[in-house]
């Protein structure tokens, strides 16, 4: 006997199959994750095929490679392209397709300012989200844009002036307002740290890990006090090392404050009276917690790749309501 058609049970959706995928695309590194339909993460997914080592004729293989299982075997014209939604360097002039800046003040781009690269296959289709840029003075951001889109997805509280420290190998500094970035700085301070590490003459004085608490506040406050003195504070890193016996791991703690002191220096108009929000959670975002709490603000720390992952969904719903109007 035939069960009715409307009697028979309804299919669940199988909501964790591959909808879309989010891409953190950098220099360095690729970050992939695999969504299901509910912006769940399947999968998570991490390369070192980062821009710096790919022509723009690699980024196409490189997804199809890394994604593997995750997608229908073969070019298949019954299946929907699988979309994937990329912040970050991928989207430069140097990437897979320059995605050109939008200017500040404005809101985070989002996947109407998309730019779509080339794609020879048929399982996906690629947006390429756009970073920010300055004129006066000229500054870019390219992939902190989307974490600050998805911190102001999390935030309710978008009526208020808000500043936003993103730690890294070229530090940001962003003001918001209204849901916009009105202006940001950037600091080549972690660039520096590593430069100075690893090829000067400090290298002979600076770890590769540990640390000592107080000679970083120690350094913090040096640098804040005078940082037209930075280059003599360095170098009494050095001399110390010579004439006292002091440790590698203490230089390192000094390197770093004077580093991130001489950058709070330059950014007293953005902490100042003001509370931040520091995006990242990694050993350098609580150095910058540490020295901004010794200076008396009161920073809060939040996930980056969180606010990565959100700020890249924002985008993808805003793909889907494209779609249905």
């Amino acid at each position: 006997m035939t069960t009715p058609p409307d009697l028979l049970p309804e299919k669940t959706p199988d909501t964790s199959a591959p909808v879309w995928i989010a891409a953190d695309w950098g220099t360095t590194q690729l970050r992939l994750w695999v969504m299901d339909a509910q912006n769940q993460v399947i999968d998570r997914i991490t390369s070192d095929r980062g821009m710096s080592r790919l022509r723009p004729q690699d980024y196409e293989p490189t997804l199809l490679g890394l994604l593997g299982g995750h997608l229908t075997p073969g070019d298949n014209s019954d299946t929907d392209p699988i979309p994937v939604i990329c912040c970050g360097m991928a989207g430069s002039r140097q990437g897979w397709a320059e995605a050109p800046y939008a200017t500040a003040p404005c809101p985070p781009p989002g996947i109407a300012e998309a730019t779509r690269p080339t794609i020879q296959g048929k399982r996906l289709t690629v947006y390429l989200l756009p970073g920010i840029k300055t004129t006066d003075p000229a500054d870019v951001m390219r992939g902190e844009e989307t974490q600050i889109a998805g911190y102001l997805a999390q935030d309710s509280n978008q009526t208020e002036p808000q500043v936003i420290c993103l730690p890294g190998t070229h530090s940001k500094w962003a003001k918001l307002d209204q849901g916009r970035v009105i202006s940001f700085s950037t600091f080549m301070t972690g660039e520096m740290f590593a430069l100075l590490q690893g090829q000067s003459v400090l290298r002979h004085c600076i770890s590769e890990d540990g640390w000592d608490e107080k000679a970083f506040k120690h350094a913090v406050a040096k640098a804040l006090s005078s940082p037209a003195a930075i280059s003599a504070q360095l170098f009494r890193i050095r001399a110390d090392a010579l004439l006292s016996g002091q440790s590698a791991q203490t230089g390192r703690a000094r390197l770093s404050g004077l580093l991130i002191g001489a950058e709070l220096a330059a950014t007293r108009g953005y902490w100042s009276h003001k509370s931040v929000t520091i995006l990242g959670t990694d050993t350098l975002a609580r150095c910058y917690e540490t020295a901004l709490s010794a200076l008396g603000c009161t920073p809060q720390r939040v996930d980056a790749e969180t606010l990565t992952i959100s700020g890249l969904c924002a985008a993808y719903d805003q793909l889907q309501k494209s779609r249905t109007t």
